[in-house]
């Protein structure tokens, strides 16, 4: 019988289709692709939930599978490259094995580093860090865990979408919002330390300047074309993470001064969203309960539930008629349920 944290191995494979397309080169480069954003989109529609709150608090396995998504992505990016050095992808296939480590990066390798991020463990958080290089982000571990945590669903938070807002503004100013916040904040540490901003411990900075040299490196090592296709890989990741933002809390507002509850992001329970992104899908409990590994997450009746699902949501977001079109009305049936309970009690 397979248990919680057994289906987190789901999670594995688009990593294992990433490295198998990169390494065979070819058409094979689409797989994941065509894995993850077609095949998963569309069969989220109609797999059933899985509501269990059962988990298996002891086990290794989920820290195991932690690692071994570090271990995909690193080998996602060397087969990248190691085919392109060696003339295994060329012509259209470039794009499509960039599209294809882009949403390994976007699904996988910023999935994963939100986890280790919120953990106290220096290595688990470095590791984290590691994988946010990878996909060339410089602000989410500035940002996430010291202004979005504090001030989700409020004017304050950059990564909460608003009512109305559509996908493609939302990650302009999504991203522009949090790289000031993440900014501003090592501006403000660095002066307290009475320390220039340019300091080697800004992470905002000291990040920039390493993704410079590694484009730099590779622009001189394997040409124009592999700075390029990590340069759009990391876009598709960063496009992916800030999609993620915005299903998990569009619309959802809160006062400044409201303690963040399970009714401040959107749930879901689909077995694709709940095991192939390590519950991050159970994001209700994350923000009730930050410090919370992905293995132990709960789900709670107060939320509101994400037509579809992480994944299958993805075709929604990008046509915005659409998405207003669903999502506004479930919004609002939601809101009109909330009201019921609190009107009976």
């Amino acid at each position: 019988m397979m248990t919680r944290n057994t289906a987190y191995l789901f999670s594995l494979l688009p990593g294992v289709i990433t490295v198998s397309g990169n390494f065979l080169g070819g058409n094979w480069v689409y797989g994941n692709f065509l894995y993850s954003l077609v095949f998963l989109a569309l069969v989220e529609w109609f797999v059933p939930e899985k509501k269990s709150n059962e988990s298996q608090k002891e086990s290794r396995l989920p820290d195991l599978i932690l690692i071994f998504h570090v271990v995909l992505q690193v080998l996602a990016l060397s087969t990248l490259f190691y085919s392109l050095k060696e003339n295994k992808i060329f012509g259209f296939a470039i794009l499509g094995a960039a599209l294809s480590t882009g949403v390994h990066s976007g699904t996988s390798a910023i999935v994963i580093a939100h986890e280790m991020i919120h953990r106290k463990s220096a290595v688990w958080q470095s590791l984290g860090k590691f994988l946010l290089f990878t996909v060339g982000n410089i602000y989410f571990f500035v940002e996430h865990l010291r202004i979005h945590h504090k001030w989700v669903g409020t004017d304050n938070d950059p990564a909460t979408a608003r009512y109305g807002e559509n996908v493609y503004s939302f990650f302009i100013r999504s991203v522009t919002g949090q790289i000031a916040g993440a900014w501003k904040l090592e501006k403000a540490r660095l002066t307290t330390e009475q320390k220039s901003v340019f300091n080697f411990s800004n992470y905002v900075w000291m990040s920039l300047l390493a993704l410079i040299f590694v484009l730099l490196m590779l622009y001189f090592w394997l040409g124009q074309i592999a700075a390029f296709v990590f340069a759009l890989q990391a876009l598709i990741a960063n496009f992916l993470l800030e999609y993620t933002n915005y299903v998990e809390h569009y619309g959802l507002h809160r006062d400044e001064k409201e303690r963040v509850r399970e009714m401040h992001s959107w749930q879901s329970d689909k077995f694709v969203s709940r095991f192939m992104l390590i519950d991050l899908s159970r994001h209700s409990d994350h923000h009730y309960y930050a410090s919370k590994p992905y293995h132990v997450l709960e789900r709670y009746e107060d939320s509101p539930v994400l037509p579809g699902g992480y994944a299958a949501a993805f075709y929604l977001a990008l046509i915005p008629p659409l998405w207003f079109k669903v999502v506004n009305k479930t919004l609002k049936i939601f809101h009109q349920q909330q009201e019921q309970k609190g009107s009976v009690r």
